[in-house]
């Protein structure tokens, strides 16, 4: 396990980023409340496919638990029970969570592939947990780390819940983002520990780790402004239908004005984080890394905003945003380990 280890921190990481993918094509397809219920989907392990499955049906049997609409309405099965004749209402209970009560087959599925990404990362990050204890003796940073990530996973897992029943409220998914963000530094602290070679060839530059610093602090403002963003997109798709894309940003609140020159500043502190590592020859391979991921972020976001948001945009725009912070954090790292 511990010759093994460093892979199953890469599979981790994999794994969160995976998470943020799987996340973002959910709020591109507006598929957020696809399962109106958590963990399960309509009290289901595996999800309808049909309508049909989700109304009441005379003589069939319904498990403790089982979800059904009737009358624009979800219902809950208080008990496991064979249907009668007619409809009996002492049954069942009134879904009390919220009130949304649609099923999109489509909405359904693309939630549960979301949740099912999950459910395959809980159980790398328990190899990781089992993986980490072997460094307590040696390095007991590494297992606190680790143990520290997974407890946010599980975090995650409830505030995964929180947001279906808030029916998608906008502060609990920037937390929800801003959480994951933690997740990935914390993974990604062990991986510099595991990784890194004691012995330093380059020297230290205080003023570039200080423009690390807050390169990183100004990402991570920019994507949770960015979830608020999206927030405005999604109610302007629920006012307008998502066959008009051109009003998803009809009449922004500020936060979008913020944003787009937000990024202004964001690029030009990057391209001065890559042209303070040519010129005092730190000779560090990330900050191309970084431009190139800020070339995927720029395009995409135009993209979004001049031609309407093509299919894909925003998980590209995310992903890279994600990765942008993680590449960043990287570099922080490794100019940090110079100064000793």
């Amino acid at each position: 396990m511990k010759k093994h280890f460093k892979s199953i921190v890469k599979a981790a990481l994999i794994s969160v980023y995976i998470i943020f993918i799987a996340g973002s094509v959910v709020r591109m397809t507006g598929a957020g409340m696809g399962c109106p219920d958590w963990p399960k989907c309509f009290g289901y392990l595996i999800p309808p496919t049909e309508e049909e499955q989700l109304q009441w049906h005379p003589e069939t049997g319904y498990a403790k638990g089982v979800i059904i609409i009737k009358e624009e309405a979800l219902l809950v099965s208080k008990q496991d029970f064979t249907s009668s004749r007619y409809f009996e209402s002492t049954q069942w209970e009134a879904y009390t969570k919220h009130e949304y009560a649609i099923f999109n087959v489509y909405h359904t599925w693309t939630e549960y592939v979301n949740r099912l990404s999950s459910v395959v990362a809980g159980f790398i990050f328990l190899f990781l947990l089992a993986g980490a204890l072997k460094f307590w003796k040696e390095n007991k940073k590494i297992t606190i780390l680790c143990f520290a990530a997974f407890f946010l996973m599980l975090f995650e897992a409830w505030l995964g819940k929180t947001v279906v029943d808030s029916v998608l409220k906008p502060s609990i998914i920037t937390i929800h983002m801003i959480a994951g963000l933690l997740i990935i530094a914390l993974l990604i602290k062990v991986l510099h520990i595991i990784s890194e070679k004691k012995t330093a060839k380059k020297s230290y530059s205080r003023f570039f780790q200080i423009l690390l610093g807050l390169s990183i602090l100004l990402s991570v403002i920019q994507i949770a402004l960015g979830t608020q963003i999206r927030q405005f997109v999604d109610e302007q798709v629920k006012i307008f239908g998502f066959e008009n894309k051109q009003m998803s940003l009809y009449n922004p609140s500020m936060k979008f004005y913020i944003h787009r020159s937000f990024s202004v500043v964001i690029v030009l502190l990057n391209f001065l984080i890559y042209y303070k590592n040519e010129t005092l020859k730190l000779k560090f391979k990330l900050p191309k890394i970084i431009i190139l991921l800020l070339v995927f972020e720029i395009i995409s976001g135009m993209l979004m905003y001049y031609s309407n948001f093509p299919f894909g945009t925003q998980t590209v725009h995310l992903l890279s945003g994600a990765l942008l912070f993680g590449t960043q954090f990287y570099l922080y790292l490794q100019n940090s380990t110079l100064k000793f």
